[in-house]
């Protein structure tokens, strides 16, 4: 059993206190390794180092900066299938997924350290004889709170931003699943960062995220997670008055309209609902169903998940792998039991599998819930997992008010063969991304982040790179 180290200070070390804990295999229930157990000391430790190295990286030109990113994206891609079957192990994600969740973090990296290089100033034409123009800075020391879903994924994301742009870097990866993120400092000591450039931070939300929350030293946070998580996050840096990008939870319409291509739908929810077990934040977590259409969507949204193979991670054949944790898991089948409890008609699945050998795993069988209502607990909370919930319209004015009666407003999806009619169902529903007969295309160059509850700022494209600048105008009067 392999135990991994945290990344400080650019040197590999141990917990400041000694302690490590276990880390799962979801598909088996063993212990597989160990990782450090940091805590308040570690995260002053780690603090410290991004804010001496700060001035060495800052420094440098942003070409030298967009490089050394360039450079880490290319590095990655050449382990692409080690960090695959770390991450099949750690998280339970099938390995042909795993191929795609690293190679989504290369493409954030390299899309970020190039993107860099188009954002730092902009002239203002104020009056012919004054130069006006905005100058855009690093932040600092930027804190960056790992979800356990992608983990690998949106480092590249988060720090492929905040490190091309000359910030300096304290990450804390998530607890349940850290090792792709403690493997990535490999890869991190090859490229010439000034020690402290980025460190890694290894230990529970409350304990280390709190410490990153509230410490002085830290100028912004950058963290994906649940909506809860994120409102402690706010009140605790609010201390501070730190800069803040959240990207939270979700509670997702998928809308299908009269006209709309069923088959086209079933399939893309399937895919959009299951991939990586519904651990996704877009996910859909509300169908929203014509009364004319409801009887054929359903039956060939079964057809479709019964397609789905869930299976061993390892297992190239596998779709569909285990939920990250025990814990999760019965967070998901708690909400089953409550989509039953209230009247709901399970018409697919949500049995935990019991022969071997999913039975020493955390498996949940994908779900399909029909007679669902808006007030029920299954249609209003995110659940982040393999449950479609699936409720029906009489009109188009109503199923908008519906899709908008939510907390939440990460994204939406309207199905329909009518494009106008799209565009305006588009700009009356509340999301930060609205696809239309699509859901859950995600990329580099496409700005993400939500609404309301779904969090605060962007990621992604040249919107999320802004994030982790701050902007100062300059001024110079040109008269003699």
């Amino acid at each position: 059993m392999e135990t991994y180290r945290m990344w400080i200070g650019g040197a590999y070390c141990d917990a400041e206190s000694g302690k490590t804990y276990g880390v799962t295999n979801p598909a088996t229930g063993e212990e597989i390794a160990r990782v450090p157990l940091g805590d308040r000391s570690d995260v002053d430790k780690a603090v410290g180092a991004a804010t001496r190295a700060f001035p060495e990286w800052s420094g440098k030109s942003q070409q030298e900066r967009s490089a050394t990113v360039h450079r880490i994206a290319a590095l990655l891609k050449e382990r692409v299938e080690e960090f695959a079957r770390l991450d099949a192990l750690d998280h339970g994600t099938p390995i042909s997924t795993a191929y795609h969740m690293v190679g989504g973090a290369v493409a954030n990296l390299d899309f970020n350290s190039q993107g860099a290089r188009t954002i730092m100033s902009d002239v203002i034409p104020v009056r012919p004889d004054a130069l006006h123009f905005f100058h855009r800075e690093p932040v600092g020391v930027c804190a960056l709170i790992i979800p356990w879903n992608v983990p690998l994924t949106m480092v590249g994301s988060k720090l492929g931003a905040a490190l091309s742009l000359g910030n300096t870097c304290v990450v804390k990866p998530p607890s349940i699943d850290s090792l792709t993120t403690l493997k990535f400092a490999e890869i991190l000591d090859q490229v010439g960062l000034p020690p402290g450039a980025v460190n890694i931070v290894t230990g529970p939300g409350s304990t280390v995220g709190t410490a990153m929350a509230v410490h002085p030293g830290v100028d912004l946070i950058s963290f994906t997670g649940s909506s809860e998580t994120g409102k402690d996050i706010m009140a605790k840096a609010s201390g501070t008055v730190k800069r803040l990008v959240l990207e939270l939870g979700g509670k997702n319409p998928f809308i299908i309209l009269d006209d709309a291509d069923i088959d086209l739908a079933a399939q893309k929810a399937m895919t959009s609902q299951l991939r990586n077990s519904g651990q996704i934040c877009a996910s859909p977590g509300r169908y929203y169903v014509s009364e004319k259409r409801h009887d054929e969507f359903v039956a060939k949204l079964i057809q479709a998940m019964n397609t789905f193979r869930v299976g061993d991670p390892l297992d190239p054949k596998t779709n569909m792998g285990p939920m990250v944790s025990e814990e999760h898991r019965d967070k998901v089948e708690y909400y089953i039991r409550c989509g039953v409890e209230e009247g709901a008609k399970l018409v697919l699945g949500g049995a935990r599998p019991t022969e071997p050998p999913f039975d020493k795993g955390f498996y949940v069988m994908p779900a399909i819930f029909t007679g669902v209502t808006q007030s029920m607990k299954i249609a209003r909370d995110e659940i982040f997992g393999p449950v479609a919930c699936i409720l029906t319209y009489k009109s188009e004015d109503e199923v908008i008010g519906l899709a908008n009666d939510n907390v939440y407003g990460l994204c939406a999806s309207v199905w329909t063969r009518d494009i106008v009619k799209a565009i305006g169902f588009a700009k009356k529903l509340r999301a930060g991304t609205i696809y239309i007969n699509d859901h859950l295309t995600i990329g580099p160059e496409m700005p993400w982040g939500g609404f309301r509850q779904s969090g605060v700022g962007k990621e992604n494209s040249v919107v999320g790179l802004e994030e982790y600048t701050q902007l100062k105008l300059i001024a110079m009067e040109l008269t003699r």
